[in-house]
């Protein structure tokens, strides 16, 4: 599929659902192998949807409602991570990033920002650029009133001695001033060295 109408798509679905729902990355599989994105029965919508309820360390979609903030920090913050990895890394670490990585991230945003009064809840905010070349930064959750960062997610590239290269992915709290590494996993990569971020 040309890259041109391959982004129109992805900008007219983020402008239909004021960017709340982010698109598939099935639906660019099945387009790129020619297949009829048409051909979708109801029974695999309900797949989809029990293979996101059975994610289990993640809200369910219930917790996720349009007007719950939190719920609003959690989606961003995935589509976040995805700008982050970019074409090149994306698809080489997305199964492991979906089945272990983000749900736990969603479980502490949720649990993090959840001690938050109500009011506070209302104003927060999150980073609307990730860090590119070899920067750490996926996005920062932040109080929009005082712009003080609540959370800041990161994930560092580590070469392992004959093992390769590893991202590692952690997040710092404003609770410690941001001082400890809170990890939440590691994702191999290769033994081949990683394309920047963005790419």
């Amino acid at each position: 599929m040309k890259k041109w109408l391959k982004q129109s798509l992805v900008f007219l679905v983020a402008l239909i659902t004021l960017g709340f729902i982010p698109p598939s990355h099935s639906i660019w599989e099945q387009l790129e192998n020619g297949q009829d994105s048409n051909r979708t029965t109801s029974s695999d919508y309900n797949n989809i949807d029990v293979q996101e309820e059975t994610v289990g360390e993640a809200p369910s979609e219930e917790g996720l409602a349009a007007d719950d903030p939190i719920g609003s920090i959690i989606r961003l913050a995935h589509e976040q991570s995805y700008i982050k990895f970019g074409s090149k890394i994306g698809p080489v670490i997305e199964d492991e990033f979906e089945e272990r990585i983000f749900p736990a991230m969603a479980q502490i945003i949720a649990s993090k920002l959840d001690r938050l009064d109500d009011q506070a809840k209302q104003y927060l905010t999150i980073t609307e650029k990730p860090g590119g070349n070899y920067s750490e930064k996926i996005f920062h959750i932040a109080d929009g009133r005082t712009g003080k960062d609540l959370l800041r997610f990161h994930v560092r590239t580590e070469k392992r001695p004959q093992e390769g290269y590893y991202y590692n992915f952690h997040y710092h709290t404003y609770e410690d001033d941001y001082e400890s590494h809170y990890t939440i996993g590691d994702i191999y990569y290769s033994k081949n060295t990683p394309p920047k971020w963005l790419s």
